[in-house]
């Protein structure tokens, strides 16, 4: 049996990492999603478990305290972490896992992981695209789309960092051009 793959999806709020890595597992059932542990409060629409599994601080200061975490990262005041044993799971089985996770918690997989990694950063087509679609979502109040917006250039320093940079303009064209680099390289 061949090893598995790490698939990182980074990109700054807004760009469309949910919603390609839902097409791509419709398309794909046999491909895993890796739900991240936040401490952040569900939004109306996420599901425990299956979107991210919620916890509270507490709980996340104990999976720090027993290495769980294969990365974690602080961001927009909530914690976000990947556990190393659903990594290891995958990549034991030579499954393919999607990982959705913020731009330095992509770097630190690949830096752990540079064997079985492929990272793939989504750019939105421009600053005004990205603004329109973070204000459409209505997920947040304006003072946490102001956060986001004032972290974009830290996260498009990172850019570097990836192995791929797919620019989100048309969904369709993202979706495939994500899917063809999973496929190639696995």
């Amino acid at each position: 049996m061949s090893r598995g793959r790490l698939v990182v999806i980074s990109a700054p709020s807004g760009v469309g990492k949910t919603t390609i890595c839902k097409q791509l597992l419709a398309a794909h059932p046999n491909w895993r999603f890796s739900v991240s542990v936040t401490t952040r409060p569900p939004r109306f629409d996420e599901t425990n478990g299956k979107d991210y599994t919620f916890i509270s601080n507490e709980q996340f200061d104990k999976y720090i305290a027993d290495s769980k975490f294969v990365e974690w990262e602080l961001v927009h005041g909530h914690r976000y972490g990947t556990l190393r044993s659903v990594l290891e799971d995958v990549l034991d089985k030579g499954e393919a896992l999607l990982l959705e996770v913020d731009v330095k918690g992509g770097v630190n997989i690949k830096r752990q992981f540079p064997d079985d990694t492929t990272a793939v950063f989504l750019d939105p087509p421009d600053l005004e695209t990205l603004v329109q679609r973070l204000n459409d979502r209505g997920t947040e109040s304006q003072a946490v789309i102001e956060k986001r917006l004032a972290r974009i250039p830290e996260e498009q320093a990172y850019k570097k960092d990836y192995d791929y940079v797919v620019v989100n303009d048309n969904l369709e064209r993202a979706v495939n051009a994500v899917e063809k680099i999973i496929t190639e390289v696995k």
